[in-house]
């Protein structure tokens, strides 16, 4: 059996043909909209979700503060994974600390192994003296907001390319219930049935 080779001609819509029908020029622009808005709003969408994602990351970077804290002691098997022994390089420890007005509190914070209780350590709280985790370094928050800003952006142009292809669905459906009702007059006029 011999393979039939089909050949893509670019632009074909666009040229001048006695084949070519007006629905395929209505399609080409149908095509060429939808992936330009696509772009530029893609672009446009990914710059805002980026930028949105920046301002939460520096808020919560800016609602965070350093105090220094003391270990009380650490908890019991928390460096160690008990099913898979693998060893983890923060522990979990009892700590005290004294907030701005003088109060001392106790809470529970990721520590390093080594950490012994009597050493001083650095732990992270909220704006109401609360115990929060440390912020993320500027690496993580990059990542994030690439993250955020690529997925929004990604999303966006999916969509407006979806909405494109179900215009140019409709147009297609319309344009070939046209063919048909156009064939079946011409069928008629022929008058006869082969086959």
């Amino acid at each position: 059996m011999r393979r039939v080779r089909r050949a893509k001609v670019l632009g074909w819509r666009w040229r001048s043909n006695p084949l070519r029908r007006r629905s395929d020029v209505v399609e080409a622009w149908i095509v060429l909209a939808a992936w330009t808005a696509a772009t530029a709003g893609a672009v446009a969408a990914g710059m805002v979700g980026a930028q949105a994602a920046q301002r939460v990351v520096n808020e919560d970077r800016a609602g965070r503060r350093p105090v220094p804290a003391v270990v009380v002691k650490t908890v019991a098997g928390s460096g160690r994974d008990v099913v898979t022994g693998v060893r983890f390089d923060r522990v979990l420890a009892t700590v005290r600390w004294s907030d701005g007005k003088g109060t001392v509190r106790t809470g529970t914070v990721d520590v390093k192994p080594t950490a012994k209780p009597g050493s001083g350590v650095q732990a992270w709280t909220d704006g109401r003296g609360h115990l929060v985790s440390a912020p993320v370094n500027a690496g993580e928050a990059a990542t994030r907001v690439v993250l955020a800003g690529g997925g929004v952006g990604l999303a966006t142009g999916l969509t407006v390319l979806g909405g494109g292809r179900l215009v140019r669905l409709r147009v297609q459906r319309r344009a070939t219930e046209r063919w048909g009702a156009e064939w079946e007059r011409v069928e008629r006029e022929w008058g006869h049935r082969t086959g």
